[in-house]
């Protein structure tokens, strides 16, 4: 019998834990938390001090059953959840719903899941910080109260199903006033002056030295004129400077730091990151994924210098203790590091990857700083009497950069400057050619999720434990999108002057490409209008980010949670009575203009799928005409001509043209399962086909000869095995079919180019992969298969059955399988055609 049962949240940190703890103890997992304020009534007793009412939840009434049996057995329950508030808290739950009396609780946490952290956390038990729970229970409480009721708001006075949150919705709030300030950009150009020169050396060795004009050019006629007055010019160095710099590393990672940087430089969601990091964590690799300190602990600094001397030389060691300067930072962590000085660790490439990130970043922590040499070249042209200047690095010493380079989110010119040719004072150079380049202003970066992250670090809203819960949230509900947008054509002028003659052309260049953007829905910016106006204190910034500061006093013990919810509450509730009994319905209604064939009127509003434009009122005898609005258009600003294109042809969207064989109507528009080409009427008596569009199009701008290749698919390719193969495109994406399977086509595969060769190599690949995933069939519905991660699990009627621990697959039969997925069925089914 175990004398000491260890209670943790997850299987994969009690798997971890076990293997450093000896026979007596018992590691179980409670599966995260093991109870929630319930749903009737908010779950809090407002009347009564704002009392929270917990139920157990359903999913984890078995695991409480078996808890309990294993603590009769028990002496000592040692509960070792993570040690921010949220760990804390399910600490505390357990102590609650387990009925544990205090003489048997012991209270451990560490910040690394290894073998010296588990027994120093042992031999340093303490009691369940109550503070720490009551600052997760305002925060939960706090946001159950604002959620509800605006939502409940949102239901009576915008569109139902709505929902708002205290901090998503300031999230969401920043991304609308983003796209605004972008809406509202008026683009300026300028042109930029870069001169060629030819650089020959002793050896009569040709280099090109490039050098930009020190002034501003705004205008053609300003560029044209210092080109012409360059012409026979001559270019003479008239200074050398050269002057030492020096790059510092950057601190160890934080949760957002670490959450940006894997989005720049393995392009990784937030959410994806913190799986891997905690995965990470939980198989011990690396200290506890959320924080937002920057130290490092002394025995970490000095195995690192250890290392560093050993392995680079002591040149390249230099210990550093980072200061934080992230708003209410907990110094009392640590920042997130390798437990150990191993290179490499991860269950797969993913996690690896990621591994590398942190290792690497930790080690150059503790590395000297890279050293510099800046060279700033200036020549002047003679007859313009204008400057010229190149500006070159040359590393003298790598430092920290042997190992590690952080990335930015717009990758500076000056971390691309290389070194230039010697030259000497008073040195003339001879012109290759002198370009003056048209140039305009950007509008201000829309986010991506890490910059999001930042920003709201900055403002510091939000804590390490909920930036990617907000992110994730706000897409789910439908207020932000994260996608890739394509770019539009823009004309500019390149000014030339070579061998004394001044050209003119013009080209062409995409602009405005966007990936992995985050973008406002039109529901979005009418619902943070709503809030904006009859909410201002919720949706004020500085508010949002003073919460976050209470949240701390109370985990520090300084103020109750109770008075600080009573604060905002009573004012708050007023609010949302006075909103929903004073305030008109706001669907973000706009008239537009009327119709110069109908004399209806056309309006722009939230409609119950989305944004529409409308012609004509509900109160008339003739229905209204609808169309939805793409998109890549905004309900505040779509024009009246561009509402009666859309709405122009029984709302089937924007017309292209006319088939060149059947003579029927072919339309860009908006579907069900998203945006598509549509071929006839929707009142023809032979229904209307549809195509849908590939990724990278949109309805904006596809053209009728793309449209109508898209109307080809699905394409015949041929046979394959006798039988045939045809690719297409359907709500998932482009696929192939084959013998009635449906393959994938990747990302460098277009449905409307690809090959019968090309068909046959990916339909293998399906199969080898499919191989490699099966380790037993029973019939084509029913097997025994390996998920994403490897683990087998049952496969019934497109359904995934967990197997249970420690199940003999070699021996598993039919009959077994058919038991387990009964049970599993009766209690928790996994998700139905996708295993998670």
């Amino acid at each position: 019998m175990a004398e000491n049962l260890v209670i943790v949240e997850s299987p994969a940190k009690a798997k971890t834990i076990s293997k450093f703890l000896g026979k007596n103890f018992l590691v179980k997992s409670s599966f995260g938390h093991i109870r929630d304020l319930s749903k009737k009534n908010y779950g809090i007793d407002i009347e009564n001090n704002y009392n929270p009412i917990y139920e157990i939840d359903p999913d984890k009434k078995k695991i409480v059953t078996e808890l309990k049996q294993d603590i009769k057995k028990a002496e000592i329950v040692w509960l070792a959840s993570d040690e921010d508030r949220e760990g804390e808290a399910i600490a505390w739950h357990l102590a609650e719903v387990l009925k544990l009396p205090e003489n048997k609780i012991r209270r451990i946490v560490f910040h690394e899941i290894t073998k010296n952290a588990i027994q120093k956390a042992i031999e340093s038990p303490r009691t369940i910080n109550i503070d720490l729970v009551n600052a997760q229970q305002a925060r939960r409480i706090l946001d159950r109260l604002v959620g509800f009721e605006l939502s409940e708001v949102l239901w009576k006075k915008v569109k139902s199903s709505l929902s708002a949150g205290r901090v998503q919705s300031v999230a969401v709030r920043l991304i609308v006033d983003r796209e605004r300030e972008i809406i509202a950009f008026k683009s300026e150009s300028s042109y930029k002056i870069t001169a060629n020169f030819i650089v020959i050396d002793e050896n009569k060795k040709k280099t090109q030295l490039k050098a930009d004009l020190v002034k501003k050019i705004q205008t053609k006629e300003e560029a044209l004129k210092l080109l012409n007055k360059c012409i026979n010019s001559s270019y003479v160095v008239t200074g050398i400077e050269k002057k030492p710099a020096k790059k510092s590393p950057t601190p160890p990672f934080t949760t957002s730091t670490l959450q940006q940087e894997a989005a720049r430089k393995l392009g990784y969601s937030v959410l994806q990151t913190m799986r891997l990091a905690q995965n990470l964590y939980e198989d011990g690799k690396i200290t506890y994924m959320r924080t937002d300190s920057v130290n490092l602990s002394e025995e970490a600094i000095d195995s690192y210098k250890a290392f560093i001397v050993k392995e680079y030389g002591s040149k390249y060691s230099k210990p550093r203790q980072y200061k934080t300067k992230a708003k209410g930072a907990q110094e009392a962590h640590e920042a997130i590091r390798p437990t150990t000085l191993e290179p490499t660790a991860g269950n797969n490439r993913d996690e690896q990857r990621l591994y590398e990130l942190i290792y690497k970043r930790t080690i150059a922590s503790q590395m000297t700083d890279a050293e510099l040499e800046r060279t700033i070249i200036t020549i002047n042209a003679t007859t313009a009497n204008e400057n010229f200047t190149a500006t070159g690095d040359v590393l003298l010493f790598d430092g920290f950069l042997k190992v590690y380079k952080e990335s930015t989110d717009d990758e500076s010119e000056e971390d691309t400057k290389g070194m230039l040719p010697k030259v000497t004072q008073n040195q003339q150079l001879n012109l290759d050619k002198i370009e003056a380049i048209e140039k305009f202003t950007h509008y201000p970066p829309r986010f991506t999720e890490a910059s999001l992250v930042k920003k709201l670090e900055e403002l510091g809203i939000g804590r390490p434990s909920t930036y990617a819960p907000i992110i994730t949230t706000v897409q789910k509900r439908g207020y932000i999108v994260k996608e890739d947008r394509v770019g539009k054509e823009r004309g500019y002028t390149t000014l030339t002057l070579k061998n004394n003659t001044v050209s003119e052309k013009t080209e062409i260049e995409i602009t405005g490409n966007e990936r992995a953007k985050l973008f406002p829905t039109d529901i979005a910016m009418v619902v943070n209008d709503f809030l904006v106006a009859n909410f201002q204190k919720i949706m004020d910034l500085n508010f949002t980010a003073n919460v976050e500061k209470e949240f701390d006093e109370i985990a520090s013990g300084k103020i109750q949670w109770q008075g600080m919810i009573d604060k905002f509450y009573k004012n708050f509730h007023k609010t949302v009575d006075k909103t929903i009994k004073e305030t008109e319905r706001n669907t973000g209604e706009r008239t537009l203009g009327t119709d110069p064939e109908t004399g209806k009127i056309i309006t722009a509003r939230i409609g119950r799928f989305g944004p529409i434009v409308q012609m004509g009122e509900a109160s008339t005898e003739t229905k209204p005409v609808f169309a939805s609005i793409p998109k890549t258009k905004h309900l505040e600003t779509i024009t009246f001509e561009e509402a009666l294109q859309l709405l122009k042809g029984d709302s089937n969207g924007r017309k292209l043209g006319v088939h060149p064989t059947n003579g029927k109507n072919i339309y860009a528009r908006i579907g069900r399962f998203g945006p598509m080409i549509q071929i006839g009427e929707n009142d023809d008596k032979e229904k209307p086909k549809f195509a849908s569009l590939l990724k990278g199009q949109n309805i904006d701008e596809i053209t009728l000869a793309e449209a109508l290749k898209l109307l080809e698919l699905p394409r015949d390719l041929g046979k394959f095995e006798d039988k045939k193969i045809t690719v297409g495109v359907g709500k998932f994406g482009p696929f192939i079919n084959h013998d009635s399977k449906f393959i994938s086509l990747k990302k460098t595969d277009n449905p409307l180019t690809i090959n019968t060769e090309r068909a046959i190599e990916l339909i293998n690949e399906k199969r080898d992969a499919d191989d490699k995933k099966m380790i037993k069939e029973f019939d084509a519905d029913f097997k025994i298969i390996k998920d994403r991660w490897g683990k087998p699990n049952i496969y019934y009627k497109k359904g995934y059955y967990k197997l249970p621990k420690d199940t003999n697959i070699e021996n598993l039969t039919k009959q077994d399988c058919l038991k387990i997925v009964e049970e599993q069925t009766d209690s928790t089914p996994k998700t139905k055609g996708k295993n998670k």
